[in-house]
């Protein structure tokens, strides 16, 4: 039974995304003054840190820790069943919430007995609109009109926009039959008599169909649109990918067959099916296209070049029809083909564009090329500098043709461009001063604008405007983003700025108080962007996979030599262990020195049977100079410090 003490439960799943939950609890934490809330935090056994973050810097939250990822509905269910609150809020770690949000919701459903659930409006990372924030149930025609497009061609169509209830205005308060997952303000007595989520749905599907019991069960959901939260995942994370696909549409199925009877159910698993086989067709299709335009586009630009080329060499040079049709019909392309793959292996067909490695792969095939020409019958040697003149107007033709499109703004020519970014910070001159510190740690390429005061007490040199004048400041000073310290600014705050600015194309990011974390998202089609203290060198992939392949080949060149070696070591059966274990990937040769101080704030690596400080000689147990040598590790990983690690500490390898 609720307690009536309590009003709110507010429960939150986490799955390794600790720097999203961390500024979400600050704003989950300010919300609730003046509300007896309770806050639970369930781990699906995240691999990031994320329960160290909450057990230090969180204790008042309940934190239920996992050991295997039991999907969304069991672990909301977990909280639920120990909750206190009249209420129960579901809620995203990848979300921020207004200051007023909980009483604000509260009051809305005291004022509303017949409501059994609320959502509310959602903003994405730009402050844009998601559409998500409201929707209708997914019957066969609405699943239909969604999966064909019908609904985004006819959005203010009542018959064809029921999905989003885009014929909704977005800033009126409406009865809906969907609510969003990313926020549930769900009566405790209502769960109490529809029931839980239902465990059957691992990830998708489970807010749908709590939505459409709470309908059956005789109460009514709410859009409430009179407070805002920001949710930086938004619609599109993930979902271009064929596996959502494939998950999400058979969460669809299991609805369809609990819910709908007859050939109603019939209908909308064919039309599921249907949708599944022509989102995976359209997938592979979009593949393949994706993949051979751009080399196609190439071998099209360098034959144009020889059609023009060829016939001027032969004037200049040499009389018409010199050389034969064979040249153009079979030599000619076996050259493009050098060239193709020469760039293919140089990376310049990689996403985004790097015109050095298509430079660069055409020098390699025009060698490849020459040195071919060296080593075949004369009667296949047409002319070295045709060649010569051929690569040249492949190098420019390519490169040009690329920076036109580009110019043009076409996505499929996004150059990697790392584009120095202004950035304006709104804060008090400590915090403010704090978080550019932050970012001069961090390696993303940035100037700094200034920072923008938020009250008249914040002045100095370095402020260039106040808060209420964010348009001016974003457009005098040419502002690219404005990083926003939570400490100083209330989330309405925040939010309210980013709605403002919406038409001016800015970037947010939020600095949690405390933190060496700056999070944001520029895009719903992106999980987020984090600045980070650098200290993550070790956690690129490039680096965990060299890592990896260094740990693998050098435990098999100790195993070859083991007959030799094992004579060396005291403990035999603990170093062949050891070795094996760093062989089959469960050790590295090399990991953090122990005791680790702050380990949630380094990178995860598998625990090492060495660490940094086995090349001082002997390992120290003072834990402050041990967290130096793991963060330098960490943040100047390179494989020449493991091997000379493991070089110097090669005696010690039967620990």
């Amino acid at each position: 039974m609720p307690d009536r003490s309590m009003e709110l439960s507010v429960i939150i799943v986490n799955y390794n995304v600790k720097h999203f939950l961390e500024q979400c609890l600050h704003s989950v934490l300010k919300a609730s003054k003046n509300i007896s809330v309770e806050i639970f935090v369930v781990d699906n056994n995240s691999a990031d840190g994320s329960t160290q973050l909450v057990k230090e810097k969180f204790p008042q939250v309940h934190l239920v820790e996992n050991k295997i990822n039991v999907g969304f509905s069991k672990a909301n269910n977990q909280a639920i069943k120990a909750a206190k609150g009249r209420y129960i809020l579901l809620l995203n770690p990848d979300t921020v919430v207004e200051e007023n949000t909980f009483a604000k919701g509260i009051a809305f459903m005291e004022q509303h007995p017949d409501a059994g659930g609320l959502g509310v409006k959602m903003i994405d990372g730009k402050g844009n609109f998601l559409p998500e924030s409201k929707r209708g149930l997914p019957t066969p025609w609405v699943a239909f009109c969604k999966m064909f497009g019908l609904s985004k061609l006819f959005p203010k169509s009542k018959k064809f926009g029921k999905y989003h209830l885009s014929y909704l205005n977005e800033n009126e308060t409406h009865e809906v039959e969907v609510l969003a997952g990313a926020f549930m303000l769900l009566r405790k007595e209502t769960l109490e008599k529809v029931g839980l989520l239902d465990e059957t749905f691992f990830m998708y599907g489970e807010d749908i169909d709590l939505s459409y019991r709470i309908t059956l069960g005789g109460y009514k959901n709410y859009y409430y649109p009179e407070t805002t939260i920001i949710h930086y995942k938004g619609e599109s994370t993930k979902k271009g990918s064929l596996n959502y696909v494939k998950v999400f549409y058979k969460a669809m199925i299991v609805f369809a067959r609990k819910h709908f009877s007859g050939g109603k159910a019939g209908a909308f698993t064919f039309l599921l099916h249907l949708a599944i086989w022509f989102r995976a067709f359209l997938s592979i299709l979009r593949r393949g296209v994706d993949r051979i335009f751009l080399p196609l586009l190439d071998a099209v630009f360098i034959f144009a070049g020889f059609l023009f080329l060829t016939p001027l060499w032969e004037h200049i040079r040499y009389v018409p029809g010199y050389y034969p049709p064979d040249f153009l019909r079979w030599v000619v392309p076996f050259y493009i083909l050098f060239w193709l793959t020469a760039i293919f292996f140089s990376g310049g067909y990689k996403k985004p564009v790097n015109l050095l490695h298509v430079g660069r792969g055409i020098l390699w095939g025009t060698i490849a090329i020459l040195l071919g020409y060296s080593l075949v019958s004369e009667t296949y040697r047409f002319s070295r500098a045709l060649i010569l003149l051929g690569s040249v107007w492949a190098a420019l033709s390519l490169i040009f043709y690329r920076l036109f499109f580009y110019w043009m703004n076409w996505k499929t020519f996004g150059f990697d461009i790392k584009r120095t970014k202004k950035i304006a910070i709104a804060g008090h001159q400590a915090e403010a001063s704090r978080v550019r510190d932050i970012l001069k740690q961090t390696r993303i390429q940035s100037e700094f604008a200034g920072f923008i005061s938020i009250d008249p007490d914040d002045h100095g040199e370095q402020y260039i405007g106040s808060i209420g004048q964010l348009n001016e400041i974003v457009r005098i000073n040419r502002i690219d983003e404005i990083i926003f310290c939570a400490e100083n600014i209330r989330s309405t705050e925040i939010i309210r700025a980013m709605l403002e600015l919406t038409s001016l194309d800015i970037d947010f990011k939020i600095a949690p108080p405390e933190s060496i974390s700056i999070i944001g998202s520029n895009s719903i089609h992106t999980a987020g962007d984090l600045y980070v203290v650098h200290i993550n060198a070790i956690s690129k992939p490039a680096n965990r996979r060299k890592k990896r392949i260094f740990d693998f080949v050098s435990a098999a060149l100790l195993l070859l030599t083991s007959p030799v070696l094992i004579w060396f070591f005291n403990r035999k059966s603990r170093w062949l262990k050891n070795m094996l274990q760093v062989l089959w990937g469960k050790q590295s040769w090399v990991g953090y020195a122990v005791p680790v101080e702050n380990e949630n704030e380094l990178p995860l690596i598998k625990p090492g049977i060495l660490s940094p400080s086995d090349i001082l000689g002997t390992p120290s147990a003072d834990t402050s100079k041990n967290n130096r040598l793991n963060v330098l590790y960490a943040r100047n990983y390179s494989l020449l410090t493991d091997a000379e690690i493991l070089l110097k500490g090669w005696r010690k390898l039967d620990r």
